[in-house]
């Protein structure tokens, strides 16, 4: 889905198809394409009959920057079953505790899951290493990646006039002092990024910062399905450019007007947040997050065509957005 992939879906899924294939074309010619996934975390098949698997990687610095502080701290892995109408949205805990492989200038070892990108060297290298270590830890094989500028979406939100967001416990953000008061709102888009980048002095902490974080694609996929921007060109150029502008992708050789052909049938309403079943856990008085007996079954689910059906049976570890 490559969710920003998902949101031009959105807009164009009331497009005929001759104009599809030009706006798909002028998308192509705006997002950077580069190789995310390292080989031995890529599936080796190109179609698109599910279910797929991607990994999406947020920053909040533009991917290839070579600055310090290079973590990230958004890691989803989307799950689209078979029918390609449904979507699951698997936040990983951005301090799980996880064995990193060696990469240059870092010999291999244990250390949080948002290191992985940093200790790759952020960027294209980065992306791969990540992808190596999440594939060792759950087997999953990814159809395609994306690394996802947070910040740059700030302007993608503005363009759709907002997005609607529903605070359910009062959260005081500490960058700007701002207080989001409970009940659902209308966000622009550095008061939206503002609240989901919140996580100390709410009731689940990390994990709730992670459901806000699904809430908020799952609002933009929403806004701009209501939006006239569909019937308007120009917006529509706008949108499209700005969001091309804060993706890195790959697509694993699968041309975009192909995925965006496949997609166009997912709705916000088939949208699932899934947190991965883990506990917090103090080691050397440092911060981590633990699997929960092995994460009970979520990666052979997500690896298989059993999904749904898992979802049904956890509930604790999935939101409707």
């Amino acid at each position: 889905m490559l969710l920003g992939a998902g949101l031009v879906v959105v807009l164009l899924a009331a497009v005929a198809v001759v104009g599809l294939r030009v706006l798909a074309d002028r998308y192509e010619r705006t997002i950077t394409q580069e190789q995310l996934l390292d080989p031995s975390a890529r599936t080796d098949r190109t179609d698109l009959d599910g279910p797929l698997n991607y990994l999406l990687v947020g920053s909040d610095r533009r991917p290839g920057d070579t600055g310090p502080e290079q973590r990230t701290d958004t890691i989803l892995i989307v799950h689209v079953p078979a029918g390609l109408r449904e979507g699951y949205l698997v936040s990983v805990p951005r301090d799980l505790l996880v064995s990193i492989p060696a990469a240059a200038g870092w010999p291999g070892g244990e250390d949080k899951i948002n290191t992985a990108y940093e200790y790759g060297g952020g960027g294209q290298s980065g992306a791969q290493l990540l992808s190596t270590t999440l594939t060792r830890l759950t087997g999953i094989r990814f159809d395609g990646a994306a690394l996802v500028d947070f910040a740059g979406l700030r302007s993608v939100i503005d363009l759709l006039d907002g997005v609607e967001m529903c605070v359910r416990t009062e959260v005081r953000s500490i960058h700007t002092n701002r207080v989001f008061q409970p009940g659902c709102q209308r966000m622009d888009g550095a008061a939206a990024l503002d609240y989901v980048r919140q996580r100390y002095d709410l009731p689940g902490g990390d994990y709730d910062r992670q459901t806000h974080q699904q809430q908020l694609l799952g609002a933009m996929l929403e806004r701009a399905g209501e939006t006239r921007v569909r019937t308007n060109p120009v917006q529509m150029h706008q949108l499209i450019k700005a969001v091309g502008e804060s993706l890195t992708v790959d697509t694993n050789g699968v041309p975009v007007e192909d995925l965006l052909l496949a997609l166009r049938g997912l709705s916000t309403d088939g949208l699932r947040g899934v947190q991965v079943p883990s506990y917090p856990q103090t080691i050397d008085q440092v911060s981590y997050v633990l699997l929960d007996n092995g994460g009970e079954g979520l990666f052979d689910a997500v690896r298989g065509t059993r999904m749904p059906q898992w979802a049904g049976a956890h509930p604790r570890w999935v939101t409707q957005l």
